[in-house]
């Protein structure tokens, strides 16, 4: 949590947090609106019952969670009842047909290699409470 009564902890915080992410060995991605129902029986069907779901989550268009996947080596996702939907490289090319960010940057390419024109896009969709964010 950020202390936001703190304007120096706050901007602290706010500028730290790509590199926090950066060092954590693995980050948990919880889809409070993907829902996978329990009678599933096959990979296949799994997919089919959540996947659409998936692609249109909520998390995907939030500017915060750019940092969220792109940061940490390891990213995992669940849903809102806790099962384990894969992780950023078992579900590349559909966070990559969501967001269209290049599998280079989701498999941990230095974001350097990009221009910042690129970079930017890359948010293009996503929602902030504040312009500048």
């Amino acid at each position: 949590c950020i202390d936001k009564s703190t304007s120096d902890e706050l901007s602290t915080a706010i500028n730290s947090m790509f590199r926090w992410y950066q060092r954590a060995s693995r980050c948990y991605v919880y889809l409070s609106d993907v829902v996978v129902p329990e009678e599933v029986a096959d990979a296949e069907a799994f997919w089919i019952t959540w996947g659409e779901a998936f692609r249109r989550s909520r998390w995907f268009t939030r500017g915060y969670t750019l940092q969220e996947m792109l940061s940490p080596a390891s990213v995992e996702f669940f849903s809102k009842d806790g099962k384990r939907l894969g992780s950023k490289f078992s579900l590349e090319w559909e966070i990559y047909e969501i967001t269209k960010i290049p599998m280079r940057a989701l498999r941990g390419q230095d974001l350097t290699g990009f221009s910042v024109e690129e970079r930017m896009s890359w948010s293009a969709n996503r929602t902030t409470t504040l312009k500048e964010d």
